[in-house]
C-alpha cells in the first residue's frame, strides 16, 4: 500500500470536531432525559393506565419499533412541515431521538415494573403509602435497579444511531466529518479520528452510568 497519512488538515479542524462533538453529547443527553420521561410515562400508561392509553401506547410503540429511525427523522423534519409543523434540523433531531427511545425504554421499564411482587404493592397499601410514593419507592425505584444494564445499554445505541442525524444538517459529528472530508478528501484519516472520538464517548458514557447507579441506585442499599 502505498498510501501517505496526512493527519494534519484533521488536526487543524479540532475545534469543529470539538464543537460536532459537543452537539452529539448535548443531543443524547437530552434524548436520554426526554426519552426516559416518555418511557416511564408510557410504561405507567401500560401497566396501570386506563384502556385507551393502553392502546395509545401499544400503538406508539409498535410504530417507532417496527420503523427504520431515518423514515421517523424524516417524517419530524421533512413531513411534518406539509401541515404547518416547522422544526430546525436539532429540533427535528431531538425529538425523533426522544421518540425513539421513548418506545424502545418503554418496554424495558415496563418489564422491570411487572417484575416487582405484587406482595410489595400490598406492603405499601398497608402502610398507608399514596399511590405515588408506591409507584415511586416501592414500584419504580426497583425496578430500574433491575433494569439498569439494558437500560443504559440502550442510551448508548442511542447516542451512536445519532449519526444518523447528519442526514438533514444537524450539526453533529458525523455531519462535521462529512463536511471536512469534501474539504480535505482526506477520509482515512477523518473517519479513524472520528471513530476513536465516537469509541471515546461509548466509554465516557458507559462510566457516567457506572457513577450514576453507584450514586442513586445501590449506595442506598449500603447504608
Amino acid at each position: 500500500m502505498n498510501y501517505s497519512f496526512q493527519f494534519g488538515p484533521v488536526f487543524e479542524a479540532w475545534p469543529l470536531l470539538l464543537h460536532g462533538t459537543w452537539m452529539t453529547i448535548q443531543l443524547s443527553f437530552l434524548a436520554i432525559a426526554f426519552g426516559s420521561m416518555v418511557a416511564v410515562f408510557c410504561a405507567w400508561g401500560k401497566t396501570a393506565g386506563p384502556a385507551p392509553l393502553r392502546w395509545l401506547v401499544h400503538v406508539y410503540i409498535e410504530v417507532i419499533r417496527n420503523t427504520p429511525f431515518l423514515i421517523q427523522l424524516f417524517f419530524f423534519f421533512f413531513a411534518l412541515p406539509a401541515v404547518g409543523v416547522r422544526w430546525s434540523p436539532y429540533t427535528a433531531a431531538l425529538v425523533a431521538m426522544t421518540f425513539n427511545l421513548g418506545a424502545y425504554a418503554t418496554e424495558i421499564v415496563r418489564a422491570g415494573i411487572e417484575s416487582i411482587p405484587k406482595g410489595q404493592i400490598e406492603a405499601g397499601l398497608a402502610l398507608n403509602l399514596s399511590r405515588l410514593e408506591i409507584f415511586r419507592y416501592v414500584i419504580l425505584k426497583p425496578a430500574l435497579k433491575a433494569i439498569y444494564p439494558a437500560l443504559t445499554s440502550q442510551f448508548i445505541l442511542l447516542m451512536l444511531a445519532s449519526s444518523v442525524v447528519s442526514v438533514i444538517s444537524a450539526d453533529d459529528l458525523t455531519s462535521v466529518a462529512a463536511n471536512l472530508q469534501s474539504e480535505t478528501f482526506r477520509s482515512f484519516e477523518i473517519y479513524i479520528v472520528v471513530t476513536a472520538i465516537y469509541l471515546l464517548l461509548t466509554l465516557v458514557f458507559s462510566y457516567l452510568f457506572r457513577l450514576l447507579y453507584q450514586w442513586g441506585l445501590d449506595y442506598p442499599d449500603r447504608r
